[in-house]
């Protein structure tokens, strides 16, 4: 039997039915095995009901996005095969839950391996317990394409193990119904068999709002506030557990409004300080953003995007908050946005954002998204002693002489030390007033031109000090692609296809957007006749700021359907245009 480079699967149903639980043990039992794992999950804004869909990709290789289609489709109602039929290819393998379940009659579908399992049937008569019908499936699953049977016990244990061996045993029995129910009813047509890798101890399978809740431990944050909203909730689920254990405080506000003022607050007190949102919230925090930049006070804010405007869609993907990112608020407002690839990224990237903020005392905004902030993957453990993390510039009373501490003193680097409060000699004013150098307020017309140009100045060698802009050249391309977000992984993939078939091609990766990182761009468009630029949302956001930012005028891909890319979307994409 052929051994699959890549296997995906997908699991549809009801919200409410285990669809999410499920696509996660059979994420962390094949990532115990030694495999590669990404996952990409969907469901409905409402608490419950509505088709949920989970989609696991592993291998033994390096995985950068979730793939194109699946090749075995898991059904767990009528909806979910209505969903997805049109998806199925020639080859797919299909399990769907008949006889028993809400799908009336055998599927047949030409080229389509159908294996029928009686998922809601057994659940109900043979255990007696309905809501182990999902630990069914899970057992002809992992019976039909070699999924360890040993790790998804393992991961029975670890999720149950706290609710007694009652629990426990009850999901044992569900997982081996549907192994056996496979073993002594169905025949294996289809060639999908995914053998183990190698186990790793410095392996670790998290997601990637998790990972940024990692990145900012580890960064030394000390103070995170957010008022509740998803996408991005889980940060905070993340640093509620976890920050109390190096001594730090969360604090759950009234309104995104009064956590980003917390932050400040605590920032302004010499902590490292963060908050999560999503793009409503983003939206009440931009007079805050703009007292942050004001006041040159350090601070990160992780937005994880989505579908919008208003509240418009709660659970699904989208990038589309790159313009109030970058130019959201009232007056001129410096400040710094990332945006990480994937769960690598989420970890030291908000590292960087740290950094960033600290050095340059600056806000930053790190922009994740619906499906990476909810994906999960595998990823080598963290090392803290290589990561290195970077304080703000603070005020040493003693080389001060006899002058008074002036706390927005005029230095080549635009960067001015902070005191704490309650410093000797070290007290100022901070408000959201213009200042001279003194903190205390002025208004003038050359103060405020002088303070303005200050506080963007500090930026200028930004692009140097940040990772250097990634470039993937073939120097015979005429056509060049961009990327931004967690759509840079697709494009990596695309780029491997679109080469396969002989295009020239090459991609450039910004994480940096803006302030853009206008060397690296430059000099990427100016070795290639063309520039397509892809992107989830409908304005071509990042293609609009390239266009007035640099010398690029790039042709737009952009879909905004609620999903992401997929790599062969990428790659018939770059064929058409060359």
């Amino acid at each position: 039997m052929a051994l699959a480079k890549d296997l995906i699967i997908r699991i549809g149903g009801e919200g409410g039915e285990g669809i999410i639980s499920s696509g996660d043990m059979i994420a962390q039992a094949a990532a115990r095995s030694g495999l590669e794992v990404l996952t990409f999950k969907t469901f409905p804004a409402e608490i419950r009901g509505g088709y949920a869909m989970y989609q696991i990709r592993f291998s033994k290789s390096r995985i950068l996005s979730e793939g194109s289609g699946f090749n075995v489709l898991c059904c767990f109602n009528k909806e979910s095969l209505d969903v997805n039929r049109k998806y199925l290819q020639e080859g797919n393998a299909l399990i769907y839950d008949y006889p028993g379940g809400d799908i009336e009659e055998e599927v047949n579908i030409p080229g389509v391996h159908c294996y029928p399992v009686p998922m809601s049937k057994i659940a109900k008569t043979e255990l007696g317990v309905y809501r182990s019908k999902n630990m069914v499936c899970l057992g002809a699953v992992a019976d039909l394409f070699s999924i360890s049977m040993e790790s998804l016990k393992e991961t029975v244990v670890e999720k149950f193990g706290k609710k007694g061996q009652e629990v426990v045993d009850v999901n044992f029995k569900a997982l081996e119904a549907g192994q056996t129910y496979i073993r002594e009813n169905i025949k294996k047509e289809d060639s999908f068999n995914m053998e183990p890798g190698t186990p790793k101890d410095d392996v670790i399978i998290i997601s990637g709002n998790y990972a940024v809740g990692l990145g900012a431990l580890l960064a030394g944050c000390k103070y995170f506030s957010a008022y509740p909203i998803t996408p991005a909730t889980e940060v905070a689920n993340f640093l509620s557990i976890n920050l109390p254990k190096v001594n730090g405080n969360l604090v759950q506000a009234e309104d995104e409004i009064a956590s980003l003022a917390n932050v400040i607050g605590a920032s302004y007190g010499g902590l490292k300080s963060m908050t999560a949102t999503s793009g409503p919230g983003l939206s009440l925090m931009q007079e805050l953003i703009g007292m942050s930049t004001m006041m040159e006070v350090p601070v990160v804010i992780c937005d994880v995007q989505r579908g919008g405007p208003s509240t418009g869609l709660p659970t699904k993907h989208e990038q589309s908050d790159l313009f109030l990112a970058a130019h959201g608020g009232h007056g001129d407002g410096s400040r710094v946005v990332l945006s990480p690839e994937g769960i690598e990224d989420c970890v030291y990237m908000t590292v960087d954002a740290f950094n960033i903020a600290e050095k340059y005392q600056v806000p930053v905004l790190l922009l994740s998204d619906g499906s990476l902030g909810f994906r999960t993957a595998s990823m080598k453990k963290p090392d803290p002693s290589k990561i290195k993390t970077i304080n703000r510039d603070t005020y040493d009373p003693s080389s001060n002489g006899s002058e008074s501490f002036m706390r927005y003193k005029l230095t080549k680097s635009g960067i001015s030390p902070m005191s704490t409060p309650g410093q000797p000699d070290g007290a100022y004013i901070s408000t959201g007033l213009e200042h001279g150098e003194s903190s205390a307020p002025r208004y003038t017309p050359d103060n405020h031109t002088v303070m303005l140009d200050k506080r963007f100045n500090k930026l200028d060698d930004l692009e140097d000090f940040f990772t250097p802009t990634e470039v993937d050249i073939d120097e015979d391309a005429e056509l060049g692609v961009v990327a931004w977000g967690s759509t840079i992984g697709t494009l990596r993939e695309a780029l491997a296809l679109a080469r396969e078939d002989g295009l020239k091609v090459s991609a450039i990766y910004p994480k940096l957007v803006w302030p853009m990182p206008k060397k690296a761009l430059n000099d990427f468009a100016a070795k290639h006749k063309k520039i397509l630029v892809t992107e989830i949302n409908k304005q071509a956001q990042l293609a609009a700021l390239l266009r007035s930012e640099t010398d690029m005028d790039p042709i737009s891909y952009n879909i905004y359907g609620g999903l992401p890319f997929t790599p062969k979307m990428i790659a018939d994409k770059i064929m058409e245009v060359l």
